[in-house]
């Protein structure tokens, strides 16, 4: 067992460990804080060296710099000696007595006052230093306090060391030998004179730089403007210099100044004469001015960009280029608004793109540029490509006429358009003309020359504001204003904001045929061939979704030889126009679309089977739709005389403006139960809105007593008598025009509410008659078989799933599916077929959305 005092005397010998240590960090606290000045300036002075700075000095200054960098390093280590304190034992004591808990280290040290002879004293007194002991022997190191911020607030010793790091990464120590060479004056005397040069070449030139005393004597091939520099060492006079490739003639130095430098300028020699002499015969290859030629013809895209390749070279690079366009006024056809003199027009300046990573020696580009909005589109211009090199040196091309490229605009009105614009921009003196002629347009224009009020409201406005500006001359801003105006006005024109997909085909179809006449050129062909598949194909959809809507079993076809058309059928005939007018036939490609044109304006979305009389179920089928139209408007209208008594304003402003079919709150021609429509009631002054009366009750059952007696008209020609789905037919019907009298009989009671309850009644039963009828229909049809034309024409149209439509019911098959010696596998091809056709993106998307509804219910 270690005994007390043995525990003791290792505890104070860890302790003056601990205070060895600690002394130790407070001598590094006073060597970083007294010598920090001048290790920054060693770091610093020695990055400036390895980076090769005593290179670019002379070497009077670097002499100078040396003799302050001494006297400074040397005061410094004088002001850090003097600083400099090696810390004692006392001062380690109180450091690290600091940083313990109740400064045991100067409870060991301390005496009693009192209680010396008292034993009770003296024993409390050992406990107490036997506790401090202990926890002086638990003590720790202090860690010294190395930060000088405080001393150095602008950071200049991070500087010192960054600058070093710089230095160690991309300098070299070696470069610090240079300085002892310098600084030496026996060693050159010592071992002759010696020499040495470099010669840099243009950086634009990209080659490397030369050292001289590598080159041997004789010729040497050397880049205009190469920079050459020459020391020379040892005795002044022992060597010289003389060249004739700087083609200097004044301020020239002496042949014995120890550092020349020169730039070659023109062929000559360089020599260096003395010991250890050389030679050099120096071609100089000239740099020559670079050149720019037009590759191609100028065209401008659909959207009227022009678009103008060009080739570029130099021997070294290209440093920049601009397209230089001026106005070709002789060739300039000067009528109408041209005649006067134009305004003064600044010449259009385009930079040429150049390369922006690669070789600038040889390249190829296209300048693209917009000029559709100038005054100058269309118009003779003459177009000048220009470049330059390093040395400032141009190439150019000479001016070559053209007419400006740009957008055209094929729709007759907005080049007219676009026409006055050009006029008001080239002399603003064309305003009193330009207005005129906007009046006479705009005066009783021709159906069809406006596609809309706002594009004619927006000429109004501009005429106005164009006579507003006149009297007193247009200002520029007026100018910009009125040219900016007719611009949007033209593009609107030709462009269109039209939301009916018929009239875009037909502006597609027009524009194509305006490009083809007016020889516009392949791009623009093309674009405009595509605007008119696109608006063939939206056309083509909103026909189908209208035929869907109308007539379950509706089809799309001409009403000139009842050829049911598919889109395949559309696109193989643009195709063939497109062939026709990409092989130069634009005389059969414009008697292909006129074909086209003529064809697309006869479709229509025909009930049942176009122009073949329906068999007389389907026509009771017809006629009790319209019958149920009929009584849905009078439903609605009786509906809105129940809301005018409770609040007379209620309706105000909802019928105005919409005067659809069958639409909601509008005076639709279903809603008004006559078939005519608000239009005709409009006409005699007895309903409408506009109008300002409201139809009596007294009127209201006169109408639904016409429809009651058309109800029982029709009852009595319902085919399928003695059939279940006959009789169920004829009952609804009845129970129909039971609800009719009823209502009618409200009606002239002038009890609103019961009136459209019973109306409602009729409604449904009038529905379940319908679904009887057609069930009935069906029924004849598979007992019978196809036994009239329409049906068996019918009969093979199929839907993708080989189904047959129904009479006016939806698509289904009186085929067994589910028979036969193998329905798994007819199932499995079934769900193929529809995940194939599922996933076609070139099928409508009616049809993909209705087989996706297939798969996620089966």
């Amino acid at each position: 067992m270690t005994s007390p005092k043995h525990q003791s005397d290792k505890g104070m010998t860890r302790l003056a460990r601990v205070l060895l240590l600690t002394r130790a960090g407070m001598f590094a606290e006073s060597v970083t804080r007294a010598f920090w000045p001048l290790w920054s300036l060693c770091f610093g002075v020695l990055a400036a060296l390895m980076m090769g700075a005593q290179d670019h000095i002379g070497l009077e200054t670097l002499w100078g710099l040396g003799v302050g960098v001494i006297g400074l390093g040397g005061w410094l280590m004088w002001s850090g000696m003097r600083k400099l304190a090696w810390p004692t034992k006392n001062d380690a004591l109180l450091r690290l007595d600091a940083t313990l808990p109740g400064r045991p280290l100067q409870a060991l040290r301390d005496q009693p006052a009192i209680g010396a002879h008292d034993a009770g004293a003296q024993a409390v007194w050992a406990a107490h230093q036997t506790r401090m002991r202990e926890k002086a022997a638990a003590a720790e190191p202090v860690q010294p306090d190395l930060r000088v911020a405080r001393l150095d607030p602008f950071g200049l010793r991070f500087v010192a060391v960054i600058a070093l790091v710089v230095a160690l990464l991309f300098g070299s120590v070696g470069q610090v030998r240079s300085v002892i060479e310098m600084t030496s004056a026996t060693k050159p005397v010592a071992s002759g004179p010696a020499w040495e040069g470099w010669v840099e070449p243009p950086l634009y030139t990209g080659k490397p730089a030369l050292y001289l005393n590598d080159l041997p004597a004789g010729q040497v091939v050397l880049a205009q403007n190469s920079r050459i520099l020459v020391r020379l060492y040892g005795e002044v006079g022992a060597l010289t210099l003389s060249e004739t490739v700087s083609g200097r003639t004044d301020e020239i130095p002496s042949a014995a100044e120890p550092e020349q430098e020169f730039v070659v300028v023109q062929s000559g020699v360089i020599v260096i004469d003395g010991p250890n002499g050389r030679r050099w015969d120096i071609e100089m290859t000239h740099d020559m001015p670079p050149a720019v030629a037009v590759s191609g013809q100028a065209e401008a895209s659909a959207r009227g960009e022009m678009s103008l390749p060009f080739v570029a070279e130099d021997d070294y690079e290209v440093i920049s280029g601009v397209a230089r366009i001026g106005l070709d006024l002789g060739s300039l056809d000067r009528r109408y608004g041209l005649a006067l003199a134009p305004e003064t027009q600044a010449e259009v300046l385009a930079q040429l793109p150049m390369p922006i990573a690669g070789d600038r020696a040889v390249f190829e580009g296209i300048l693209i540029e917009d000029y559709s909005a100038h005054v100058w589109a269309h118009m003779p211009v003459t177009i000048e490509l220009r470049v330059e090199d390093a040395l400032d040196q141009m190439g150019r091309t000479e001016p070559a006429p053209m007419l400006l490229p740009a957008r055209r605009f094929f729709d007759p009105f907005a080049a007219a358009i676009v026409e006055m614009r050009r006029d008001i921009l080239w002399n603003r003196k064309n305003a009193p003309r330009v207005a005129q002629l906007i009046r006479a347009m705009s005066h009783r224009p021709q159906d069809g020359m406006f596609p809309d009020k706002a594009s004619y409201l927006r000429l109004r406005t501009i005429l106005r504001r164009l006579e507003g500006y006149t009297p007193a001359g247009l200002t520029d801003a007026q100018q910009t204003e009125i040219s900016d105006a007719l611009w949007d006005l033209a593009l609107m024109l030709e462009e269109g904001d039209l939301g009916d997909a018929f009239a875009r085909m037909k502006r597609a179809q027009d524009r194509l045929s305006e490009a083809m006449k007016n020889g516009a050129s392949d791009a623009e062909i093309a674009q405009l061939m595509q605007e008119l598949r696109e608006a063939t194909q939206d056309y083509m959809r909103e026909l189908a979704r209208r035929n869907s809507d109308d007539d379950p079993d509706g089809q799309t076809q001409s009403a000139e030889n009842t050829m049911t058309l598919s889109q395949d059928d559309l696109q193989r005939m643009m195709d063939h126009i497109q062939d026709l007018m990409e092989q130069g036939r634009m005389a059969e490609a414009q008697q292909a679309l006129q074909e086209f044109q003529e064809m697309m304006e006869n479709m229509q979305v025909t009930q049942g089977q176009g122009g073949s009389e329906p068999s007389p179920g389907e026509q009771a089928m017809q006629d009790l739709a319209e019958t149920l139209k009929d009584q849905q408007g009078l439903s609605d209208q009786a509906f809105r005389e129940l809301q005018e008594q409770f609040n007379p304003n209620a309706n105000r402003g909802q019928s105005q403006d919409n005067e659809g079919y069958s639409g909601g709150q509008g005076r639709g021609e279903s809603h008004d139960g006559t078939g005519q429509g608000s239009a005709d009631q409009g006409e005699t002054g007895s309903t409408g809105p506009e109008s300002g009366q409201q139809p009596g009750q007294g009127a209201l059952a006169d109408r639904q007593e016409a429809l009651r007696e058309q109800l029982e008209a029709l009852e009595g020609g319902v085919p399928g008598q003695g059939t279940p789905e006959g009789d169920a037919a004829r009952e609804a019907l009845g129970r129909a025009g039971d609800a009719m009298e009823n209502a009618e009989q409200a009606l002239r009671e002038n009890d609103l509410a019961e009136a459209i309850d019973q109306q409602a009644q009729a409604m449904d039963a009038m529905r379940e008659g319908i679904r009887n009828l057609g069930d009935a229909l069906a029924q004849q049809q598979g007992q019978g078989g196809q036994s009239d034309p329409q049906q068996a024409r019918r009969g093979n149209a199929t839907d993708p799933l080989g189904r047959s439509p129904g009479a006016r019911g939806p698509a289904g098959t009186q085929d067994g599916l589910l028979q036969g010696e193998d329905v798994y596998r007819q199932a499995r091809r079934l769900l193929d077929e529809i995940r194939k056709r599922a996933g076609q993106s070139d099928r409508p998307v009616l049809e993909r959305n209705y087989l996706k509804r297939l798969l996620d219910r089966f």
